[in-house]
């Protein structure tokens, strides 16, 4: 058995069946014995960068390991910026890259990555974009490397992984000997029973003495799949629940205990919960930059925060929590549920504001679209189990604020590395592992400008996403930045092509739309089509998006930033 030929049934006995990759010399037995599985669909990417962002999508909700390959050298330095997302969003997903023959290191060889002799050193750069890197050096050691690697991207805090195979191992002769199929032994991490007996103890003094308590869920809680749990600890107990913008959908937004979303471009009931609370049981996140607005100091002042999270390393890197714990997500929420029941806590029904303090008003203007009636309409036609996925730029403020999640649907944004057109490709990853839910890409011109080039994969492969382009010929994020920081703008308009007419040239559909009863109509065609689409939405230029850089308001946080300005003049 050839060392890709071994790889390929491991990877089978470990359950992947899905693989994304590009093409290469170095990879061509690898794409031989992908071709020959018959439990493995091999997915050849136009670019191996979306093949590390499909990597990422298919192991997002399913918690099913994410499988990219490229060969040796620029191949496989296309996979970073994927294996990036992947490490800071805790996705299990395994690269494969080829390697030069382990004789030929340092000597001049075509696509060197040994570190010797003024070549990049790829097993450096994979070190520190993985949680761990693996150089086969002897065939014999190839399926202990394998389910190695695979156990070590399920364990704690799950990431990413890589293995580079040299072209010598490759070559006619060299054979595996020694396969077994892999085995997937990883322990979930528990809740310590005495730190949920101390959050329990905490969490009930609190309601005794009227202290408001809320929830902060994040993506670490969409991970676990803790929606049930989650619903029957805020229900239970009566306890407002916010989220992250990765966090939303944990709850159905329009249930009466969901607060809406806490960050720079979140709701303002979801704010003024926070601001009378006098504890935060954060689960499932690292309260990084967009959950505090900027990494704030002060924003856990007068307040206890008790802190949920998986990985030990997130825990007090920017707050100190007084109470903490290390665990699943689930686990935790189901464990602090039944220690609280047993210390039966007096349950106070909060005042918990409605939509109608938010309002949400949309000031129209004439002629082309506004990106918040845009998102409502994505939100109000999403079907049940619907997946929204924003691509970074100011169409994710938009469809964060604007669209309410039900039950089951879920929303994602480009987690903390924020790659422009992640989501672009990582749609078809999310689609190949639910084809049974409907995908639906938020994003903006530039980012689909990027990548939008692998609309050709998903033709081929017949895999049924939909990409909202929301379309307005500039970098909108960049230029308000400019703007509020130097007063002027530069370099951030470019002209677009016809999106609609390049897909329907691709041969998928393609649908241009200039008002919103126009994108109603192509969006319920998308839906019913059960082909890839892109639906080209004209937006106007002059709508800004909601933000607010202070969780006391927009107004304070304004003069925040007047006064912070004026300390620096």
């Amino acid at each position: 058995m050839q060392v890709y030929e071994a790889l390929v049934k491991g990877l089978e006995s470990a359950g992947v069946d899905t693989a994304f990759g590009g093409n290469g010399e170095n990879v061509a037995s690898l794409m031989l014995a992908l071709e020959h599985s018959t439990k493995i669909r091999p997915i050849m990417t136009r670019h191996e960068q979306a093949a590390s962002f499909m990597a990422c999508g298919y192991a997002m909700y399913t918690n099913r390991l994410g499988v990219c390959f490229a060969t040796v050298g620029p191949g496989a330095f296309n996979l970073f910026s994927g294996l990036a997302v992947a490490l800071s969003d805790s996705y299990p997903v395994l690269a494969i890259t080829g390697f030069i023959a382990l004789d030929w290191r340092g000597r001049g060889a075509v696509n060197d990555t040994s570190g010797l002799n003024r070549t990049p050193d790829s097993h450096a750069m994979f070190a520190a974009t993985t949680k761990k890197s693996y150089l086969i050096t002897d065939i014999a050691d190839t399926c202990d490397v394998l389910e190695e690697a695979v156990n070590v991207a399920y364990e704690g805090r799950p990431g990413p992984v890589h293995i580079h195979v040299p072209q010598n191992l490759t070559a006619r002769g060299v054979s595996v000997e020694d396969y077994r199929d892999v085995r997937v032994d990883v322990a979930p991490v528990r809740p310590d029973p005495d730190q949920v007996e101390a959050i329990a103890g905490a969490l009930s003094e609190a309601m005794r003495d009227g202290r408001g308590i809320v929830v902060l869920a994040g993506f670490g809680a969409i991970r676990s799949h803790a929606e049930a749990a989650m619903l029957r600890f805020v229900e239970r107990f009566q306890i407002p629940l916010m989220t992250t913008l990765d966090g939303k959908g944990i709850i159905a937004e329009t249930h009466p205990l969901a607060v809406g979303v806490f960050s720079e471009s979140g709701h303002a009931r979801a704010r003024k919960a926070f601001s009378e609370a006098g504890v935060v049981l954060a689960v499932g996140n690292s309260l990084n930059q967009h959950a505090t607005f900027g990494l704030r100091e002060d924003l856990f002042d007068g307040k206890e925060l008790i802190h949920v999270n998986i990985a030990r390393s997130e825990i007090g890197k920017t707050y100190v929590p007084r109470h903490w714990l290390v665990s699943d997500a689930r686990l935790a929420i189901e464990a602090i549920t039944e220690a609280l029941e047993r210390k039966s806590p007096p349950v106070r029904p909060p005042e918990v504001v409605g939509r109608d303090y938010e309002r949400r008003h949309i000031v129209r203007f004439p002629g082309k679209i506004h990106p918040g009636e845009l998102a409502q309409a994505i939100g109000r036609m999403l079907p049940e189990r619907g997946v929204l996925l924003a691509d970074a730029g100011a169409h994710l403020a938009w469809l964060g604020y604007y669209v309410d999640l039900e039950s089951g649907q879920n929303f994602r944004k480009t987690g903390t590395f924020g790659p422009m057109a992640g989501h672009v490709n990582g749609a078809i990853g999310v689609k190949l592992a639910e084809p049974d839910r409907t995908v639906v890409v938020g994003c903006g011109d530039g980012c689909y400008s990027m990548a939008g080039f692998e609309l050709m994969t998903a033709v081929q492969n017949d895999i049924p996403v939909i990409w909202v382009i929301f379309n307005d010929h500039e970098y909108k994020l960049v230029k308000l930045y400019q703007l509020a920081t130097y007063g002027e703008s530069a370099l951030v308009d470019f002209r677009n092509p016809d999106f609609a007419a390049y897909a329907r040239l691709c041969g998928a559909d393609g649908h241009r739309v200039e008002t919103i009863e126009e994108f109603e109509e192509a969006f319920r065609a998308a839906l019913s089509s059960g082909r890839p689409t892109v639906i080209d939405a004209a937006i106007t230029r002059w709508a800004l998006p909601h933000y607010s850089p202070s969780p006391k308001g927009v107004i304070p946080g304004l003069w925040e930033a007047i006064e912070e300005r004026l300390r620096h003049e």
